[in-house]
């Protein structure tokens, strides 16, 4: 038996219709249960209120469920693959209800360097381009932006060593790709990797240049003209899609830094994030 709730709302809380869509995917009660049970929305509920808000377990309000609850349900219902299957069915309701295919057919890669708070465990490094000591987020996006796939690890392992953590056996999973966005990071024998393993063309995007800004060359003694990158931040073809889905990311506060213990629960909180980004555009109101 669940008990009842006569709370005031919170912002972070799922709407009734947004719960009938995302329901069908949380475990119900167990019907051997003897005691009074929090109701499965409210723990979902929290978690989204944690996530949203940034603060810590320990800290969550009173009148949501005790912190060490919502965190033992996170871990129980990401073992169970409860979060990997919600975010995938929701990205094909979100598909279709834009027109496009349920399954993509291009997709695009990235990774993105974060801190970490003083968590225990190897899965920390340094990433000497971004200068930044924590994980390193990889996620492979479709053209919408929409997540498909997430893997956290240390930040230490370059893009060239660490998609294949990432990329591996994902062919089997999105079976219609047949091409794959990325950037310079991602050149040299990976892409002979991608095409062997995943069967799909990949596609090193190249910088925006300014033909205003030009150097001339000698090239076997004729004069060349070479023009010099962008200054600045530039928008890059298919690749500015992923930065922005890295964008509505971050606007969770608790993915603002990495403070997870394991990187599973890192990753478990992205597929969260992107679950209430699709239950926002398939239910708004």
């Amino acid at each position: 038996m669940e008990r009842s709730i006569t709370r005031k709302p919170y912002a972070t809380d799922l709407t009734d219709a947004q719960w009938e869509l995302l329901a069908p995917f949380i475990p119900d009660v167990s019907p051997n249960a003897t005691q009074e049970t929090i109701p499965r929305r409210e723990i979902v509920n929290g978690i989204l209120y944690v996530l949203r808000t940034g603060c810590s377990w320990r800290l969550t309000p009173h009148d949501l469920p005790n912190g060490k609850t919502l965190h033992h349900y996170l871990r129980q219902w990401k073992h169970s693959g409860v979060w990997e299957t919600a975010m995938t069915s929701l990205r094909k309701q979100t598909r279709q209800a834009i027109g496009r295919e349920e399954e993509p057919s291009a997709v695009i890669i990235d990774s993105q360097s974060i801190k970490t708070s003083p968590v225990r465990g190897i899965e920390r490094g340094f990433d000497a381009g971004k200068k930044i000591w924590g994980r390193k987020r990889h996620l492979l996006v479709d053209t919408q932006g929409f997540v498909l796939a997430v893997k956290v690890h240390t930040a230490g392992l370059t893009d060239r060593k660490s998609a294949p953590l990432l990329l591996a056996g994902q062919k089997e999973y999105f079976p219609r790709v047949s091409h794959l966005f990325a950037d310079r990071g991602y050149t040299g024998p990976l892409l002979d990797w991608i095409k062997e393993h995943l069967g799909w063309e990949p596609e090193i995007v190249p910088h925006e240049h300014n033909d205003s800004q030009s150097d001339w060359v000698l090239v076997n003694g004729e004069p060349v003209k070479i023009a010099k990158p962008k200054g600045g931040f530039q928008v890059q073809r298919k690749r500015w899609v992923v930065e922005r889905t890295f964008a509505w990311l971050t606007r969770f506060r608790r993915l603002a830094r990495d403070y997870e213990g394991l990187p599973s629960s890192s990753e478990a909180l992205i597929q969260i994030a992107a679950i209430r980004l699709f239950l926002t555009r398939l239910a708004p109101f």
